[in-house]
Order: C-alpha cells, then structure tokens, then sequence
C-alpha cells in the first residue's frame, strides 16, 4: 500500500520522473539473471545498437551506466577532459547551474555565461569567446538542450554553427537528459560530441540508467584526458565490449528488460511521431496558461519546451502552495519552483509516454487549484483552449490506422 493512500492513480506531472506504461512495468516484473549467461550480452548488443537510434547517430558510441543524469555529466566530462582544462557553459537554471557546480568541483576552469532565469544560452557571448580564443584554450563548450527548471529549450545547431564558423575544436557536450527521445536531437548532423540522458525522463523508466553516448572525437579525446575516474572509465566498458561480455560491473537486469520495451514502444510509435506528439502537448499546455491569463516564464517562443512548461504566478500567491493543494486535495503532482523562481513558478510536465487526454485531466485539475488558492481563474478556460487545439491537431494512432 502507498505510504500515503489516495483513491484511484496518482497524477504525475512533474518533469521526471514520469509515468511508466504497463507493458514496461511488466518487463521489469522478473527475477534476477546471471549476467554473464549468453542471455544478457545478447540482449545488451541489441540495446546498444538502438540506444544510438534515439541520438540519431550512426558513429557514437553508447555507454549504459547505472546511474542518474549527474552521473551521466560526470561520466562526459571525466572521459574527455584534464584537471585545468577550460569549459564553456552556460547558466540558465537550476540544472545547468548544478552542472556547472560539478564542472567547478571537478578541478575545471569553467567561464560561466549567465542569463536570466527564463532566457536560454547567450550564443552571442559564445561566439565572442570563441572568436577571441585563437589560442584554442576553450576545451568543451557544455550546453543543456532542455532546461527543466524554467521550461527552456536552447538551440543546438546553431551552437554548432558557431563552432563551425570559427574553426574551433572544442568538444560540444550536451545535457539531453529531459529533451531525447521527446525533443528534436540529431547528434552527428549537428556534431555533438557527447550526449547524454537519463533513464527516468523522456525513455519512461525508473530513475538508476544514465546513457551517454560519445562521438570518435570523444573517445580520441578520452584516451589522453588525465581526470581520475574509475565507475565512469569508458575504457573498462570498451574492454568489455571487445570480449563481448559488454559489462564490467553487475548492471540492473530489470532496467534492461525496461529499457528493452521502452524503445520497442518508442519504435511503434516512431521516433518523429513521439517527436509530434510532445510538440502537440506542450503548444496544448502553453495555450491553457494563455487562456488562463498567466505568463509563461520562458521569455520567448524560440525557447518553449515542449516537455515542460513553468508557469509565473502572481505575487500574491506562493507557487508552493499550488503544487501542495494539487497533492493534497486531487492527488496531482505537479513540479516546484527552484531555486531563482521558488515560490514564483510551477511547473506542468508534459514528456514521455503521456497522451492527450492524460494531459486535460491535469490541466483541469490546475484550473480547480488555481481557484483553490484564490487566482480568479475560469473554469474550463485552459482545458477548452487546449482541446480546441488537440482536436485540431491529433492524428490517428499510427498502429491503429
């Protein structure tokens, strides 16, 4: 029974973790396994060569760590590079902040590029770096695709273009641990060199899977950096990989038989249709903060996330109190505001295996907090918006046709 019992399901909107379908569930409902039996390399060689579909990328290599985001960053910045070495990045929430900590902590010396919270990465600043760096002393340039705390998707290519237009090697490392499998990612056209996510967002797993996945630059880059490392050292798991055993540690059998359905739902589907169909619920969401009369605290459209919207309040009323109410009362569970904007957002998580209907019940049982906590909304305002667009806008199921 649940430490705390409400009746029927629990409605979980935060931006990961999130919902897991049945049919993942029930792949995970099984006993342990020897994972040096024939069985499980067999399946690992399989999941390895798909985990690269969801990067889009033929040339990178994957790497599946038992682990969260945080070690996922750990494990692209130990492999790539040396205690000293000079990193770009960009402060744009709590996450990229806490990133950034890591990068610091781990003997970097990172030029932070701040904006305000609800503004994405300032390229333009990253452009007068790399213009100004001749020297070629900027080892890694590392950027978070997708900014949960305040909804804020940033734009790769043209990170990459910048790159490109002046010449410089640094490593692009990427954040995508809300943003793959549910955003636009194309690893090698837009030539990131470490991408990275977690198993608990957007692939709609348990928290305990970290997935990286290294471009041949990366790994060239990883045989001279000298950052100590042992639980994230790709060389152990390309040792492994080479015996075929895949493994250099006991993995977590039940994730992989997870992991294992999870991209068998996503290949249904089809990679470009999920795609769609979280562009649809986060436009869905964003026209029922509108119709609400409250603010979206990203700045501008070019940044909507379509996997989580944070939505501004008015002063009068503590962001906290909405998410507690939504809990409490209607078994809701919607994300806090961090840190910057504690108190001022919440945050509505529309990503993983979530569909439209699912998303108007937890819009509608925003509107009921809403009132709840004195905002003068009108009820069925939001849901009405954003059924009149998602009835515009759905298709048919694609296996259903």
């Amino acid at each position: 029974m649940d430490y705390f019992y409400g009746p029927g399901r629990n409605h979980l909107f935060v931006p990961g973790p999130v919902n897991i379908p049945e049919s993942v569930l029930r792949a995970m409902n099984r006993n342990n396994e020897d994972y040096r039996s024939p069985a499980v390399p067999a399946m690992t060689k399989t999941l390895l060569e798909d985990v690269k579909k969801i990067f889009k990328t033929t040339s990178g290599t994957p790497f599946i760590i038992p682990t969260t985001g945080t070690g996922a960053w750990e494990s692209a910045l130990t492999n790539t590079l040396s205690p000293g070495d000079r990193t770009v990045s960009f402060l744009i929430g709590q996450f990229s902040l806490l990133w950034i900590d890591q990068q610091k902590r781990l003997g970097f010396n990172v030029d932070v590029v701040e904006s305000d919270w609800g503004q994405g990465a300032n390229l333009d600043i990253l452009a007068s770096k790399l213009a100004e760096d001749t020297a070629h002393t900027i080892k890694a340039v590392c950027i978070v695709h997708n900014e949960t705390a305040t909804g804020v998707t940033n734009n790769l290519a043209k990170v990459r273009k910048i790159l490109d237009d002046y010449r410089h090697p640094a490593l692009f490392l990427v954040d995508g641990v809300s943003s793959i499998c549910a955003l636009d990612f194309r690893m090698d056209e837009w030539g990131v060199d470490v991408a990275l996510t977690g198993s608990q967002k957007a692939l709609s797993l348990p928290t305990g899977m970290g997935i990286v996945c290294a471009s041949p630059k990366a790994l060239e880059a990883s045989e001279t950096a000298k950052s100590f490392r042992v639980f994230f050292d790709w060389k152990d798991y390309l040792k492994f990989y080479k015996l075929g055993t895949f493994w250099p540690y006991t993995p977590s059998i039940q994730l992989l038989y997870g992991l294992r359905e999870a991209l068998d739902l996503l290949f249904v589907e089809g990679l470009d249709n999920v795609i769609a169909r979280h562009a649809r619920l986060g436009k869905a969401t964003r026209l029922a903060v509108e119709a609400w009369g409250l603010k979206n605290c990203t700045q501008k459209e070019e940044w909507f996330s379509d996997t989580v919207t944070a939505v501004l309040v008015p002063p009068y009323i503590d962001s906290a109190e909405i998410v507690r109410r939504g809990w409490k009362r209607y078994n809701l569970s919607l994300g806090l505001g961090l840190n910057k904007v504690a108190g001022k957002v919440f945050r509505i998580g529309h990503l993983g295996n979530l569909n439209e209907l699912q998303l108007l019940g937890c819009l509608a049982g925003v509107e009921m907090i809403l009132k709840d906590v004195g905002y003068p909304v009108k009820l069925g305002s939001g849901v009405a918006a954003a059924c009149a667009f998602l009835q515009n806008s759905t298709p048919l199921i694609a296996s259903r046709i």
